[in-house]
């Protein structure tokens, strides 16, 4: 589906959502997603979570009927602005849900404080510093960052693989520097060592000269790819007869990857991950919310399970339905009442209870999996283990946390104690 062809069937869906009651007092909403390039697929599904918690509410949240704007971008933070300006500024926005990407997220976080006036809740961005560094007042994140997204893992392949010596391959932007500070900080803590970081940029094609510098000295590599690049490499990686045990980052194991054509994918079956689902959980709630994704969309328009981008994106809107009830659509004195009912909310999301710090960060739970073959023969992720209030210093003492830095190609070092 083009991406002009996908946000005519948003709109379309929209128009006939309000129906009869057109002349009913409509809030605009503008919903930031990756609709070009690499995270395409990503941005699709987190638009599928949008539409899914609207159609829950009947398209409507305190009394007052959803009109959504689409802003495409391309996972870059320029595209991210411009995307952000044309849906305040234009299109008369009063709030914002998005956006997908990790760099995207710091961009939106800063144009967030030139628009006070508007309320931004984040689709599915997960980069430390957005929330972490010179939070925004009116800016809210209701998932996890990627460093909470790791919780669990490095314990996992130290004690239950028995990895000790790792390397790390990601794409070279905020969200992968963030996913692998808290897999190196559990991990080295553990005792293990993380020998060698090789970074591509988003959207690398060839990804021989990478293939070709993996040591093979190391237990396993961990791979930080997501969207077009994980399938590329996944491709390329069998092609050169690839063998070595791999880790999955969040966004590797996804079902974006996972439902891909071919059988490259093949090679994570076994692959230990973490993130903030897990497809086979038996919880009611998420199974519920895995049916109701299943049955809003037709099968050729849909993963066979959402993905954490459509979790993220239905969580965030949920949060705006649930606050703007109770606030009866009221947006008056700043969106003062709103943004206190957001603050203090306690969500009761699919994929576990989600409450927010002092600076409007999500505190929630995280999963580690491992990735199987299903009867059927589609892969999904298979939970491991469940830890629950993970907040943003994954642990740490938060003095000792803030001394480690932000997250970068080489930072945090690999040290067996960071207090």
């Amino acid at each position: 589906m083009t991406i002009k062809s996908f946000q005519l069937t948003v709109a379309a869906a929209a128009l006939a959502a309000l129906g009869s009651a057109a002349d009913a007092d409509t809030l605009k909403v503008g919903v930031i997603a990756t609709l070009e390039g690499t995270y395409t697929s990503l941005g699709e599904d987190g638009l599928r979570g949008v539409r899914l918690a609207l159609s829950q509410a009947n398209n409507m949240a305190g009394g007052r009927e959803i009109e959504i704007s689409v802003g495409p971008t391309d996972a870059t933070p320029d595209s991210a602005v411009r995307a952000a300006r044309k849906l305040v500024e234009q299109d008369g926005v009063e709030l914002v849900i998005g956006p997908l990407s990790g760099s995207e997220g710091i961009a939106i976080r800063d144009y967030s404080k030139t628009q006070p006036h508007v309320t931004f809740i984040n689709g599915i961005s997960g980069a430390q510093e957005t929330t972490y560094v010179s939070p925004s007042e009116n800016f809210f994140r209701f998932n996890m960052d990627g460093a909470q997204w790791s919780a669990g893992l490095g314990e996992h392949i130290y004690n239950e693989k028995g990895y000790r010596s790792i390397a790390t391959v990601g794409e070279d932007y905020s969200f992968v520097y963030t996913q692998v500070l808290g897999l190196v900080l559990e991990f080295c803590q553990m005792g293990g060592d993380v020998s060698e970081r090789l970074w591509v940029p988003l959207g690398t094609k060839d990804f021989s000269s990478i293939i070709a510098a993996l040591p093979d000295d190391v237990d396993a590599i961990y791979l930080g790819l997501g969207g077009g690049d994980a399938v590329n490499f996944l491709n390329q990686y069998q092609q050169a007869g690839g063998e070595a045990n791999l880790i999955g980052g969040t966004i590797m194991v996804d079902p974006t990857v996972l439902s891909a054509e071919g059988t490259a994918k093949n090679a994570l079956i076994g692959v230990p991950s973490s993130g903030p689902q897990a497809d086979t959980w038996d919880d009611p709630k998420w199974q519920a919310y895995v049916q109701a994704y299943i049955d809003e969309f037709p099968p050729d328009q849909r993963f066979p399970s959402p993905s954490l981008l459509a979790t993220g994106y239905y969580n965030s809107t949920t949060a705006a339905v649930n606050c703007l009830d109770e606030v009866g659509g009221d947006l008056s004195d700043g969106h003062a009442g709103f943004r206190a009912c957001l603050s203090n909310l306690e969500l009761d999301a699919p994929n576990g209870k989600i409450r927010l710090d002092e600076n409007r960060q999500a505190i929630g739970s995280n999963f580690v999996m491992e990735t199987v073959q299903l009867a059927d023969g589609s892969l999904a992720n298979e939970m491991v283990k469940k830890i629950d209030n993970v907040n943003q210093t994954i642990g740490l003492d938060p003095a000792a946390f803030a001394a480690i830095g932000a997250p970068g190609r080489e930072n945090p070092e690999c040290k067996t104690s960071y207090n």
